[in-house]
């Protein structure tokens, strides 16, 4: 089976731990989903850096329902800055993103009570070897001379290394490939520095409340 078109697809499924149906608990899922969808709008030229702000810069469709419903939002939005974006609605991307990989085929989804109480829904692969192609990807990304590496690829390691998610890149490589990262962050645009700005943010809030 082919790997998904969309960037926010592929991250939730670099996310998706196989044994347990579900992201690790800790995982910036959320946010990383928001920063994938800006990402590929970025790559794509559908948008453009504006003083640290996002503007659109080609309004056509992309033919992906939570890639143009972002772009629907930043049109009927003022001006707002990357990690504005990447802030909000972050459970509405979760939902909508695992629709696209269950309507796709990609993921069967379960509904589950934990403690037979509180529902939730587990996700598990169909074909475990997407993910592993996803993996190869990432692996390939930091081992190709950077003008060839596919800019989606670039974009998915700079999403998956700002959102620290180890999965698919442990604290080791990250930080044996910090350069190469840094490099490949760059030709992303400005995503995954929102991303991390955004997680950091979360945080503290957290450890304030």
């Amino acid at each position: 089976m082919a790997v998904p078109g969309s960037l926010p697809q592929r991250v939730f499924l670099l996310a998706l731990d196989p044994d347990k149906g579900r992201a690790r608990i800790g995982t910036n899922l959320g946010a990383m989903l928001r920063a994938a969808a800006l990402a590929e709008l970025y790559v794509t030229g559908h948008l453009t850096d504006d003083g640290g702000r996002v503007v659109i810069k080609i309004r056509h469709s992309c033919h992906d329902p939570v890639l143009e419903a972002l772009l629907e939002e930043i049109a009927g939005s003022r001006p707002r800055t990357w990690q504005s974006w990447v802030d909000t609605r972050q459970n509405a991307a979760i939902s909508a993103v695992r629709l696209q990989l269950s309507y796709g085929g990609w993921v069967r989804l379960e509904p589950h009570r934990v403690l037979g109480l509180f529902p939730v829904t587990r996700v598990f692969l169909r074909d475990p070897g997407v993910r592993k192609e996803l993996l190869a990807r990432v692996s390939a990304a930091l081992k190709t001379p950077v003008g060839r590496v596919d800019p989606a690829d670039a974009a998915l390691v700079a999403v998956v290394a700002a959102g620290n998610l180890g999965l698919a890149l442990d604290r080791r490589t990250r930080r044996a490939e910090k350069r190469r990262i840094r490099d490949l962050t760059h030709l992303s645009g400005p995503i995954a520095p929102a991303l991390h700005s955004s997680i950091r943010d979360a945080a503290l809030g957290g450890e304030a409340a």
